[in-house]
């Protein structure tokens, strides 16, 4: 399964962690971080993979990409 870029990613630093996080909102929990914003966005790209992957194994919905959220 590849992983299905029509879920919006929100991508920032985080000097906490002094790297780029990138998160999915409509994928809870579903988040990477890279020290480049490139690599951010490729490591979750591999998370979505992954999220999406366990929940059909564990039978749970995955929801629909929607595209640009209002609140993000």
């Amino acid at each position: 399964m590849q992983s299905d870029p029509r879920y919006e990613v929100i991508i920032y630093w985080s000097a906490e962690d002094e790297a780029f996080i990138a998160e999915v909102p409509e994928l809870p929990g579903c988040a990477a971080d890279g020290p480049t914003y490139e690599t951010a966005l490729a490591n979750v790209r591999v998370v979505i993979e992954e999220w999406i992957e366990t929940a059909q194994q564990l039978g749970r919905t995955v929801p629909e990409p929607r595209g640009r959220l209002l609140y993000a």
